[in-house]
């Protein structure tokens, strides 16, 4: 036996685990960290992929416009914004010109003590921050519509900036393949109609086929999820990005900045090298963290944790994921509909009135019909955790012993067992 850990909210859990039932343990590779962030993001911004340096796009008198990400998906903006700003600054334009926009989606609001975790408390003093609020109409700029019909509505301090920065991370994700990128304006600062119409085509064409096979994580060519996003961008033609790559363990690996498009891609590109895993096989078990907070401050992000899991564990098999989730049912739209269990009239509801946060609850509750599912989580969740199809514990210990009875009494002791310390970051990648 052998004590592993794992990182729960904002400490840890441990187990005892048999080593020789162990066939992964999957981590993102080890590689070097940036530690001067500041320095980074300085170094790619003057040297960007495919276009001038910031400071050779912006002039004096111009209105411009920072889109930055909001607290459940924090990525060193603290760090990286005071060195935007400064360049901003030292080309001549006063913080008067400047607006900094919350990129919520179809999150709440941020309070003004998220804004200071996320900004620094010196931005939030210096600027005008907005939160975008997707429900807002009298704030929405039309911009024109795509291909496949989605209209495009963009917060208008965005949409009438002279100039658009657009900020995040590159990062894995279940639907549009990678965070990231063009993400920062839809669904980030769009409106509602917009973002539901792009969301849609994460399922399948024909009604009662279930999701979509090529909206997922990862792919890019050929998931009409993404191009209908980038199509999206494209009205509003961010004028510069920087994104950052990070490592399963949070740290930084590199900054991208540059064109809008060709720095996300090799953000994408770099990311997958450093967090794809190849393997030969699924397994019984799998023992998964969903990261810590903030990564767990919710199930709406903590199930990013179960579509990396549900490529790692065989059909039917036992999936334990911690997700403290102190935060359990925000946004309430999303749980609203992880407790819909009639999975064939959910979809069906989910295709009239489609929903951003309904989609997700919806493939989650997919994921966790097909697989016996062990939530790690506090104690005061327990009752709701049971009406989405899971089985609340408090310890990962305690979830280990409840799969051990499970796969003793099906007579299963030539088990395996993939641990996942970083879920949500961590793409096993099946490899014949």
């Amino acid at each position: 036996m052998k004590t592993y850990e794992f990182a729960y909210g904002k400490g840890t859990q441990k187990v005892d685990l048999p080593e020789e039932h162990i066939i992964y343990d999957l981590h993102g590779k080890e590689v070097a960290v940036e530690k001067d962030i500041a320095a980074a993001a300085l170094k790619a911004i003057r040297n960007p992929i495919d276009s001038k340096p910031l400071a050779e796009i912006v002039k004096p008198g111009e209105k411009i416009a920072i889109v930055v990400s909001d607290e459940t998906r924090l990525c060193y903006t603290d760090q990286f914004l005071p060195v935007i700003v400064q360049e901003l600054n030292d080309k001549g334009i006063p913080d008067s010109d400047i607006d900094i926009v919350i990129a919520t989606g179809t999150h709440r609001a941020q309070t003004p003590e998220e804004d200071i975790l996320v900004l620094g408390e010196a931005m939030v003093k210096r600027f005008r921050v907005h939160q975008h609020d997707c429900r807002d109409k009298s704030n929405l700029v039309y911009k024109g519509t795509t291909s496949r019909g989605n209209k495009v509505y963009i917060n208008k301090i965005v949409a009438n900036a002279d100039k658009i920065i657009a900020t995040g991370a590159v990062t894995l994700h279940p639907m549009a393949g990678f965070g990231g990128g063009r993400k920062a304006i839809v669904p980030g600062v769009a409106g509602l109609e917009t973002i539901n119409r792009n969301h849609v085509l994460a399922l399948a064409e024909k009604p009662g086929d279930g999701c979509n096979p090529d909206v997922t994580t990862a792919k890019l060519e050929g998931n009409p999820f993404h191009e209908d996003l980038m199509e999206c961008v494209e009205f509003v033609n961010p004028d510069f990005l920087l994104n950052v790559v990070l490592t399963s363990e949070g740290g930084l690996y590199e900054v991208v900045a540059g064109n809008w498009k060709t720095a996300f891609y090799q953000g994408c590109k770099d990311l997958l090298e450093i967090s794809g895993i190849p393997v030969k096989e699924q397994t019984d078990v799998v023992i998964a963290s969903g990261g810590g907070y903030p990564k767990d401050i919710n199930l709406y992000q903590g199930t990013k944790s179960h579509m990396n899991v549900d490529v790692a564990v065989k059909p039917g098999g036992i999936a334990i994921i911690m997700l403290e989730c102190p935060d359990i049912k925000e946004p309430a739209v999303f749980t609203d509909w992880l407790i819909k269990s009639d999975l064939q009239k959910t979809e069906q509801e989910v295709r009239d009135n489609f929903y951003m946060a309904a989609f997700v609850a919806y493939k989650s509750r997919c994921i966790i019909e097909a697989h016996t599912v062990y939530l790690v989580t506090r104690k005061e969740n327990f009752d709701f955790v049971r009406r989405t199809g899971q089985i609340p514990v408090e310890t990962v210990a305690e979830a280990w012993k409840l799969a051990q009875e499970k796969l003793a009494a099906e007579g299963r002791t030539d088990y395996t067992i993939t641990l996942m310390g970083h879920a949500p970051v961590t793409l096993p990648v099946l490899t014949e």
